[in-house]
């Protein structure tokens, strides 16, 4: 069975971001940039089950500037077979954009499962995997929490409000992916050497036939409030009375 795993260049989750003096957006020159946390997950989870002799390949592809190489030798590192990068230069890469390129290289590549991260931590928009999923009129399971292959349907367990919800879905299906999945490994300096010679192919958006003008506009981009100072109270009394005059909680 061959699988699809998404990876996205983000910036490094313990960085502290930035704001652009300008105001259209974080600042990105010189700053560390790391693989996703979701997509790392989608990774751990397609190479746990190659090792289990369910996959047989495992096709990681990537979306966004040259720089995204790195992304996916990481993720070959980590176990992918070979890489796919759609690269797009300096356009502000939105989730039906991603959704279509996404849902033209499953066309060209046939994988039986897909499997991506249930969002990005630079934009949180968790939209593209569930797109992919209506693009392609594949069954779902976003916010998966554990999933078992069984021949031509998956078992998975989904993460709701209410607590967990456990669903049957027929393959081929798309699966984004929770925090409580697995943990992902570490990556050895072997295999960073031997993800070097591993196959990359390098797309255009235009050889896939996909538009990826962008449909939205960044108007303004600020940091939040800063929190005040914190207050110490005599006791329970003056504690409720501030919740309900100043806070606005009771």
């Amino acid at each position: 069975m061959k699988v699809l795993v998404t990876v996205k260049r983000v910036i490094d989750p313990y960085v502290k971001v930035r704001v652009k003096s300008d105001g259209t957006g974080v600042e990105t020159a010189n700053v560390k940039m790391a693989m996703n946390p979701f997509c790392e997950i989608a990774v751990e989870q397609a190479v746990r089950m190659k090792e289990a002799g369910v996959v047989t390949e495992i096709v990681a592809v990537s979306i966004g500037a040259p720089q995204c190489q790195e992304t996916l030798r990481t993720a070959m590192a980590m176990g992918a077979d070979r890489g796919i990068l759609v690269e797009t230069g300096t356009v502000d890469m939105q989730p039906l954009a991603v959704a279509k390129l996404v849902k033209a290289i499953i066309d060209k590549e046939q994988p039986k499962l897909v499997i991506m991260g249930k969002q990005a931590i630079d934009d949180d928009s968790n939209q593209a995997g569930q797109m992919v999923s209506a693009l392609l009129g594949w069954p779902q399971s976003a916010f998966t929490s554990a999933i078992a292959v069984n021949g031509d349907s998956a078992d998975v367990t989904r993460e709701i409000d209410g607590g967990l919800e456990k669903l049957t879905i027929k393959l081929p299906a798309v699966v984004t992916t929770d925090l409580r999945l697995n943990e992902p490994r570490y990556v050895t300096l072997p295999n960073i050497m031997k993800a070097k010679k591993k196959p990359l192919e390098v797309l255009k958006p235009e050889a896939l036939g996909v538009d990826i003008t962008p449909r939205l506009k960044t108007l303004k981009v600020e940091e939040p409030p800063k929190r005040s100072a914190g207050v110490k109270v005599a006791d329970v009394a003056e504690l409720v009375a501030k919740l309900r005059n100043e806070a606005r909680v009771i």
